[in-house]
């Protein structure tokens, strides 16, 4: 292990760590799915200055992109969806999603499929609104994804976004085992990976945590595969090409009393919590 992860490991002693979904599951204090459940009000206080909760799914058919275990999707089927699809690129998600549906009563309305977003088997104007709750920063191909969120998107019909750009405290999305914040912009790559490794790898669910979250490069080089470095300058300019209206958008501060940092450049970046942004589809395509 080089000096650098050593520095890290021990830097890290100092830091507790976020609460965390996946600790939460090895402690026996409650499932994924569960976790995503409770917290679905708190990704749908995003949109609420914009759209209600029932303006965003009630009567609607809806998608939910990147849904993981399905418990959030579970969360906004609450409000009264005609169908809602949950949709994620990890296999074994799809069976847990399902499990939750029927656990919560909502099998009848919600269901939940393994696929790629950016390439689905939808009919053109398929739904009336598609979540994208802190999904943007993983899919592959961010650019092709939207191309077929709008595809699939009835003519009027919502796209909503939102998630932390990559140089968020906890953007490199470690923080069940790594507490420091920023670690991304002050270690390197692989001193991440290495270290990470070091902290799961005892762990029940360590090797399925080191296998969620890294792949090799063509090289043969280690890299993190489960981000693709989402940053604000990058979103806005894929926004660049989109031929539909954004009509709502909102930058969050991490604090409220750190809000003027947020808006600096050379800050911004670092101090933005939640990138939101609201698209409508075009009524004439």
């Amino acid at each position: 292990m080089s000096f650098s992860s050593q520095v890290l490991l021990g830097l890290n002693r100092l830091f507790p760590l976020p609460v965390h979904p996946f600790n939460l599951a090895n402690n026996g204090e409650m499932s994924y799915t569960e976790w995503q459940f409770q917290k679905g009000d708190q990704t749908i206080q995003f949109f609420l200055p914009f759209h209600s909760q029932e303006q965003m799914f009630s009567g609607k058919t809806v998608l939910d992109i990147g849904c993981g275990g399905g418990g959030k999707t579970c969360y906004y089927a609450t409000f009264g969806p005609k169908k809602m699809i949950g949709i994620d690129i990890v296999p074994h998600y799809a069976e847990e999603g399902n499990a939750f549906a029927r656990e919560k009563g909502l099998a009848d309305v919600v269901s939940f499929m393994t696929g790629d977003a950016a390439r689905t088997d939808f009919p053109d104007n398929t739904f009336d609104t598609i979540i994208m709750n802190d999904a943007m920063e993983h899919v592959g191909e961010p650019e092709k994804t939207l191309e077929e969120c709008f595809r699939i998107l009835k003519p009027g019909g919502h796209l909503y976004i939102n998630f932390p750009p990559y140089y968020h405290p906890y953007g490199a999305h470690l923080s069940d085992a790594i507490g420091i914040p920023w670690v991304h912009a002050l270690f390197s790559e692989q001193a991440l990976i290495d270290a990470y490794k070091k902290l799961v790898r005892d762990l029940p669910d360590g090797s399925d945590r080191i296998a969620f979250r890294f792949d090799k490069r063509p090289d043969g080089s280690e890299t993190i595969s489960y981000i693709n470095r989402m940053t604000i300058k990058r979103f806005r300019n894929i926004q660049k090409g989109v031929k539909h209206p954004a009509i709502y958008e909102r930058e969050i501060p991490l604090r409220n009393q750190l809000k003027f940092l947020a808006t600096m450049p050379g800050f911004r970046e670092f101090f933005v919590k939640m990138v939101v942004c609201v698209y409508q589809k075009s009524p004439s395509s």
